[in-house]
């Protein structure tokens, strides 16, 4: 449905993106992750049509036909990241507006109120709403037209509980559908909630394209436990580097790093030696350092 074919975007000096390669089924759930000024932004306006590629192309739908082209818009619905609407309009007016733009049945408005949990705020004008709120309403425009493709900018980025609750069961809805939904965002807790795949993007160059079980298992590599103690004999601490390599002692604490598997064991050798644990906490890696190893792996 989406097909990113050696796609490249410079403004000016400033590459945003370089000579991104990705397809995209119908059906799939992917997330473009990456940190602040990755190229998210830009291959999703790319693949709205909104942007010319530098070089490259974006091919939307079967058989695919470039982004900007007419019937490719018709086949994809895009929430931007920030979203404004007329302050003096209620979100019913706002929907409403889309909704004969678009062309969806009038059956829709109440249907998309509903799904963004907005339907107790529908009569009131924009000018009343909260963030979160305005960006329910986004959510609510952009699932309009029941387009086989659907483009969401961080839509998460100022949602509440309700608004997060509305999000995700709009994607598993697409999703049972057999709809496309790319999203971007920079945290993992929407990518562990909704993506089938991830496609990394780090300085404006695809550095990974994974499964969300293979991403998770790649930051639980990069997690560390941190176990306090009174002392640590120096035959404890190479029982526990017999299991968990790159263990230290330092600050009153051994600092095991590695996978959950190799952390349950060394906590399991610090048990058997008998000493007393006063403290402990464990944590998967974290995102930003495991952006800087797939970039550093990819130069």
């Amino acid at each position: 449905m989406i097909r990113f074919r050696s796609l490249a975007k410079s403004y000016g000096a400033q590459r945003a993106v370089e000579s991104l390669t990705l397809g995209i089924g119908a059906g799939e759930v992917v997330a473009l992750l990456g940190p602040n000024g990755s190229g998210k932004t830009t291959s999703l306006k790319a693949a709205a049509g909104l942007i010319r590629p530098t070089s490259g192309e974006v091919l939307v739908g079967e058989p695919g036909l470039p982004a900007a082209h007419p019937e490719a818009r018709r086949a994809l619905s895009f929430l931007p990241q920030k979203v404004a609407f007329p302050e003096s309009l209620t979100g019913r007016e706002v929907v409403e507006f889309y909704r004969r733009l678009r062309g969806a049945p009038a059956a829709r408005t109440d249907e998309v109120l509903h799904v963004a949990a907005l339907n107790g705020a529908a009569g009131r004008p924009v000018g009343t709403y909260s963030g979160g709120m305005t960006q329910r309403l986004g959510l609510a425009v952009a699932a309009l037209p029941e387009a086989p493709v659907l483009l969401l900018d961080e839509p998460t980025s100022s949602l509440d509980a309700d608004g997060l609750c509305a999000f995700y069961g709009l994607v598993d809805l697409r999703r049972q559908l057999g709809k496309t939904v790319l999203f971007t965002s920079h945290q993992w807790g929407d990518v562990e909630r909704l993506a089938d795949r991830v496609a990394v993007l780090v300085e404006g160059r695809l550095v990974a394209d994974l499964s969300q079980r293979e991403l998770s298992e790649r930051l639980a590599e990069r997690g560390v436990m941190r176990v306090r103690l009174d002392a640590c004999p120096p035959e404890l601490l190479d029982r526990v580097c017999a299991v968990a390599p790159g263990t230290r002692w330092a600050l009153s604490q051994l600092v095991i790093p590695g996978a959950a598997a190799s952390r349950a064991a060394a906590l399991e050798a610090v048990r058997a030696h008998g000493v007393e644990i006063r403290g402990l906490t464990s944590e998967d890696g974290r995102l930003d350092v495991l952006y800087r190893d797939l970039a550093g792996g990819a130069s």
